[in-house]
């Protein structure tokens, strides 16, 4: 959900690789819009390998739009960002972090926390968090270094890497339910934030005639891409910020509340006469307001819930 998704990266050319053996501080702290990109440069000047920005509101109801959503005003940053950044563990951080400061004209004295990340063997331990899943009787995701349980099942094999979307979590499973008992054959699907592309891809091995996705991130599109010919189907993946040039009969979009209701017009255009809108990434305390947001064009009702999250969905009037 796409909503997990950091939608900032910023990291150095690669000139050198850490030692295998090296352990790293992870800093991170509060920073005003105008001061984001000046500091990130400054961060990676003074020798962090990489620095991440994100909403310093997320998960509250001042969260905003990620970059480039749809609806969201071209260049506009959040008011207030959470700057993380990774360090080698042997730096001198605290006067790296002076000098960054300084470079940037943040002042000195800004807080900030420090977290250390230990060495261990990322392949193994990410590995060992992703097994098969059961989302139903006939529907598994299946991580690519499994062997499926069940060879006869509708089997979606996943690489779980840098986009949202493997199936363990509870909004990605209520989508995959859904689509599991609603794709009856020969429907067009639009999976708008499509992160792994998990969705379009079930779609298609649950028998939709055409799946496509959308997104703003550009590494989820290209592991969309990957992970849609590893399951032998024709999706196609679209930057969020081309022009579609189509509506389908099925719109489904897990992403998170506040940006849901920003993007309601742009899904019922989308959504196909008649055709159904898809939502999930919504907290059960959530769920009224985005409904509100789209029943200007769809018949809205909350279909389902499982440990907090809910999934709505609404036919098109």
């Amino acid at each position: 959900m796409g909503k997990t998704r950091n939608p900032e990266r910023r990291t150095p050319p690669i000139t050198h690789h850490p030692s295998p053996s090296m352990s790293w501080l992870s800093v991170s702290f509060e920073a005003d819009a105008d001061r984001v990109e000046t500091l990130t440069d400054a961060l990676l000047e003074v020798g962090a390998l990489a620095a991440d920005v994100s909403d310093a509101a997320a998960g509250t109801p001042q969260e905003q739009p990620i970059f480039g959503e749809p609806g969201a005003a071209a260049g506009r940053r959040w008011p207030r960002s959470l700057v993380t950044a990774l360090f080698p563990a042997n730096i001198d951080l605290s006067q790296s972090l002076v000098r960054a400061f300084r470079a940037a004209g943040v002042p000195e004295t800004t807080p900030y926390r420090v977290d250390r990340v230990d060495d261990r063997d990322w392949v193994r331990v990410t590995q060992s968090q992703f097994t098969p899943q059961q989302i139903s009787e006939r529907l598994w995701v299946v991580p690519s270094w499994h062997i499926a349980p069940d060879p006869q099942a509708i089997n979606i094999v996943l690489d779980p890497g840098l986009a949202f979307g493997t199936g363990t979590h509870p909004t990605t499973r209520l989508c995959l339910s859904w689509l599991d008992r609603h794709i009856r054959g020969g429907e067009s699907v639009i999976d708008f934030g499509c992160g792994s592309g998990i969705l379009a891809i079930a779609a298609l091995k649950l028998g939709a005639a055409a799946a496509y996705g959308v997104d703003v991130d550009e590494q989820a599109l290209l592991a969309a891409r990957h992970n849609a010919m590893q399951n032998q189907v024709n999706a196609g993946f679209f930057d969020a910020a081309e022009r579609l040039g189509r509506q389908a009969q099925v719109v489904i979009a897990n992403i998170l509340a506040n940006p849901l209701r920003v993007l309601a017009p742009l899904l019922a255009g989308l959504t196909e006469p008649h055709g159904r809108v898809v939502l999930s990434g919504i907290l059960e305390e959530q769920a009224d307001e985005v409904c509100e947001a789209y029943r200007p064009w769809f018949d809205m009702d909350i279909t389902e819930n499982e440990g907090g999250w809910v999934l709505l969905s609404g036919v098109k009037v």
